[in-house]
């Protein structure tokens, strides 16, 4: 199960409300994200045996990122409510499909550095998850970052696998240099393993108004394609808004986390681009066409279409800027600020303006 909703705010202006980040090549490699995301988990899971859940204003772009996908692969949401509503109605759809099925719930917008050590621990988590048992990837920190959720990480359960204590909100500086020294907790990676049956009982348990929306879902199925679709529409309208660590993983007893160190990004803004590329002597990262005089640690970025006319970006005496171009935009802010891009999106829709 792939997960791939967005609003295309944090990588404007080459991510848009129609183009989120997931369909973006980002990281290095030529593959959108979300195809990069596909392809690391093909040994285990091929294309056939997977669905990828996103909004329906996105399934034509999703499409074009993912050419090798059957049609009926994609589910198209009807209105955007958050994780909980996705993950559990493309649960119950797989149910349909397979009631044995094991189901790995993964973001498509996420950088994997070494793929051989992520498919090791999701085989391990697909063999905790047959009990029962739902299971999340716990990533070990290597820095005190305040922009993550955390998990702590409670008694040994078997080798590289402990209970989860509980999950923890992003922390203050002093918290997360607090985590980082006790070794027990993880960042939350936001990817779970679990047994379709588990997860629609955990749903039937702690969030019975989305188990009956779920409900009256299958039953419309049986009376046709149609129906469904019309059901499936009225039913995510009235849903409330809720992830799923809040609505299940917060709330369930049998929660496992199995600590991972597989280098992973989830690519939170342009910041973390700068990070992951590769780097000049000062710490410039740029194409070849780009020109740094007395600058350090800056990040430009051509995202122009191809073909478009090969442009020098020349930065003198600045540095620790993001400087990204496309066709209809430039963007150019410090680093330290990339989350900030945000804000932007919101005064580009206050005027009226393209987003």
């Amino acid at each position: 199960m792939i997960l791939a909703g967005g609003s295309g705010t944090r990588f404007w202006p080459a991510s848009r409300a129609l183009r989120p980040k997931q369909v973006l090549a980002l990281g290095g490699s030529e593959l959108p994200l979300i195809a990069q995301t596909a392809r690391r988990i093909e040994a285990l899971c091929p294309a056939e045996r997977a669905v990828v859940a996103t909004g329906r204003a996105l399934v034509e772009v999703t499409q074009q990122a993912l050419p090798w996908f059957a049609p009926d692969a994609f589910l198209a949401e009807p209105v955007a409510r958050n994780t909980a509503a996705c993950i559990g109605w493309a649960s119950s759809l797989i149910h349909r499909r397979d009631p044995e099925a094991v189901i790995a719930a993964l973001p498509s917008d996420h950088l994997i550095a070494d793929e051989a050590a992520f498919r090791g621990a999701v085989e391990q988590a697909f063999a905790v998850a047959e009990d029962g048992t739902i299971v999340t990837l716990g990533i070990k920190p290597d820095r005190p970052e305040t922009g993550y959720g955390y998990i702590e990480a409670g008694s040994a359960l078997s080798r590289g696998v402990h209970k989860v204590q509980r999950f923890v909100e992003k922390p203050d500086r002093a918290k997360a240099e607090e985590y980082l020294a006790s070794g027990r907790y993880f960042w939350n990676s936001g990817m779970f393993f679990f047994r379709a049956d588990a997860m629609l009982r955990a749903i039937q348990k702690h969030m019975p108004a989305l188990a009956s929306g779920l409900e009256r879902i299958e039953r419309a199925a049986e009376r046709g394609a149609e129906t469904e679709r019309r059901e499936t529409k009225q039913v995510f309208e009235a849903l409330e808004s809720v992830s799923i660590d809040y609505g299940i993983m917060e709330r369930v007893e049998k929660l496992a986390v199995i600590p991972a160190d597989i280098g992973w990004s989830d690519l939170g803004s342009w910041h973390s681009v700068w990070e992951l590329g590769g780097k000049d002597a000062r710490g410039n990262a740029g194409k070849a066409l780009t020109v740094f005089v007395d600058g350090d640690r800056n990040l430009v970025e051509d995202l122009r279409s191809p073909g478009a006319t090969p442009r020098v970006v020349a930065l003198c005496g600045v540095s620790d800027l993001c400087v990204v171009q496309t066709d209809d935009a430039l963007l150019i802010i410090p680093r330290e600020r990339a989350q900030d891009v945000r804000k932007i999106v919101e005064e580009l829709k206050r005027r009226g303006g393209p987003v």
